[in-house]
């Protein structure tokens, strides 16, 4: 049976929309891949070396196959419900609970500002300050400003940029690769390293608290769902660009890890902010102040694909009725959702204050496993609602195993990191509350 009902408020199933239909399936491939191979694989290296020692290599593929569960929850939402809105929009579908949606959007939102935030402080820390000494900070709301400008400009021109972008990152980790061969042409390193883990430690325990870790450094593929009206013939290549660009991920951050090790001892790694760079400095061919540059551009174009995300996902949220419907205004000509570019700047600006890298980092961490849950959940509710085009289907026993596997993960996160995503769940449920409040005076009046 055919349902073609929807909650009232419901953006519809069809094909249309008021964006700009103009992203093709390379394009979300290099997407996808732009923001996965973002900022984690250049700064958390290290921090995996020093919880699992040289077998890094493991936990990232532990990571992989964790995020790879989710994603056959998304390929499967996705290409059913193409939609802005992301996981808001399944939650509101799945289980039509209007509080339950918003918090599931207010999460995802939440996890996108934190990380964007997050990672203008990277770009304005160590490798910026290796051309320019100017107070970090400063340096974080220019930059969130530059990204905010190429934002409005076009979903296009922002995914054409990203293209570019995506090619210095991927041939800034290719160099490491290359690098790493020669140190071990020269007679110097060590490949056995790769399979040694930390003394005192227990293998297991090491490789899950280490997966945690590198399960960020594969995120960022959930961005996608929320660019999904930009698409063309979204249905039939959404679940190849997804599942190339985790895949092509994996693979370099598997060979980026063991060359790593294999060249640099694992406790000079973990000791590093820039492990990456140690291994060029190591080769001692290639000017290090050259490598900054290209993790500069890795740094950028997460942040620039992480805030696409947020700006699509409140406009989404806001054509749900979720969001103030001001967020839904689009700007003519360009057809970008201006209102939502600027909202979404101004507080990721505002929590470039509240903490460092690290701190951020853990709360996207934990806000996205659970909008991950949730999403996993939706699949299994949603499959006795049926549309009328066909779309991709995941085996059943996929979002079984990836509730599963968002539970394990959820179950490493500190108190610290609760309290943090705690109080922004907090502040999501006080924002909901207000907006009921005023709907109902309006009602009433």
């Amino acid at each position: 049976m055919t349902s073609s009902s929807t909650e009232p408020g419901a953006a519809p199933t069809g094909d249309e929309t008021r964006l700009s239909r103009s992203v093709s399936g390379r394009l979300l491939y290099l997407f996808i891949l732009g923001d996965v191979l973002g900022a984690g694989v250049y700064a958390l290296v290290g921090a995996m070396a020093g919880e699992v020692g040289g077998a890094v290599w493991l936990p990232l593929l532990v990571a992989l196959g964790l995020a790879l569960l989710t994603a056959g929850s998304y390929a499967e939402l996705v290409t059913k419900y193409p939609r802005a809105g992301g996981a808001a929009v399944f939650a509101q579908r799945a289980f039509r609970q209007p509080a339950l949606s918003f918090l599931v959007g207010f999460s995802m939102l939440a996890a996108g500002v934190t990380s964007a935030a997050g990672l203008s402080l990277a770009f304005a820390g160590d490798y910026f300050g290796a051309f320019v000494d100017a107070p970090q900070r400063l340096v974080a709301l220019l930059f969130l400003v530059a990204v905010a400008a190429l934002n409005a400009r076009g979903i296009r021109e922002s995914l054409g940029a990203n293209v570019v972008m995506t090619i210095v990152e991927v041939s800034g980790l290719v160099l490491v690769v290359v690098l790493a061969a020669v140190v071990l042409g020269r007679g110097q390193g060590d490949v056995g390293r790769v399979t040694q883990f930390t003394e005192g430690t227990t293998p297991a325990l090491a490789v899950l608290g280490a997966a945690v870790l590198a399960y960020y450094s594969f995120v960022g593929f959930e961005t996608s769902a929320n660019v999904a009206e930009e698409v063309r013939d979204v249905r039939r290549v959404y679940p190849r660009a997804l599942f190339g660009a985790l895949i092509t991920a994996g693979v370099v951050y598997v060979l980026v890890s063991v060359a790593a090790v294999a060249v640099v001892d694992p406790q000079t790694l973990a000791g590093s902010s820039g492990p990456l760079l140690e291994v060029v400095a190591a080769a001692g061919i290639v000017p290090e102040r050259l490598f900054s540059l290209v993790a500069l551009v890795a740094v950028a174009n997460g942040a620039l694909l992480t805030m696409i995300m947020a700006s699509r996902l409140a406009y989404g949220m806001a054509e749900q009725h979720l969001l103030p419907r001001v967020l839904g205004r689009v700007l003519p000509g360009r057809r970008t959702p201006w209102v939502a570019i600027v909202t979404t700047t101004l507080v990721a600006m505002a929590l470039v204050f509240t903490g460092d890298l690290a701190a951020l980092a853990e709360t996207v961490v934990l806000l996205l496993l659970l909008v991950f849950l949730s999403t996993n959940v939706a699949v299994l509710v949603l499959r006795r609602e049926t549309v009328e085009r066909p779309h991709f289907r995941v085996a059943t026993v996929v979002p079984v195993l990836g509730v599963a596997s968002c539970v394990l993960l959820l179950t490493q996160q500190d108190g610290a990191t609760w309290l943090r995503a705690g109080a922004l769940l907090a502040l999501g449920a006080v924002l909901y509350a207000v907006m009921r409040l005023t709907r109902r005076g309006r009602a009433t009046a």
